[in-house]
């Protein structure tokens, strides 16, 4: 059976993350149990928790996601601006685990822009293609 995985991801705020837990969990796990959840896990972080659910139909996340009592844990998070996603799939922070450096563009991009070559200067010699200015007499 293939489970469809949720993870909601609560950053913290005025309050810890932690303590919107405690109020809200028991909640949002009862009724995730109702709802056809088939797996659940909290996941402490140091910047928040996430809790992250299976369903075996993808319906099964829409129906928990509109109850009454999802909506209003989900309105309640410490920081209501920047302290909530919600995506599928599991594992935390949508971050990587390592710096990932720039890669070089592909295409022409990737190649440097062809530049004239200095002229050489042999000393006592002006380059080939260097005229003198004429000076008009008289």
């Amino acid at each position: 059976m293939d489970l469809h995985w949720w993870s909601i991801e609560v950053r913290n705020g005025d309050i810890s993350a932690q303590v919107w837990r405690e109020g809200y969990g028991e909640a949002l796990t009862e009724a995730a149990i109702t709802h056809g959840a088939r797996n659940w896990q909290w996941l402490v972080q140091p910047w928040g928790m996430i809790f992250e659910i299976a369903f075996a139909e993808p319906e099964d996340w829409l129906r928990y996601r509109d109850l009454p009592g999802v909506r209003a844990a989900l309105d309640a998070v410490p920081d209501r601006i920047n302290g909530l996603y919600i995506y599928p799939g599991r594992g935390g922070s949508a971050g990587a685990g390592k710096r990932r450096w720039p890669r070089r563009p592909r295409g022409a991009g990737a190649a440097p822009i062809p530049e004239e070559p200095r002229p050489v200067v042999v000393a006592g010699r002006p380059p080939a293609e260097f005229q003198p200015p004429t000076i008009a007499v008289g």
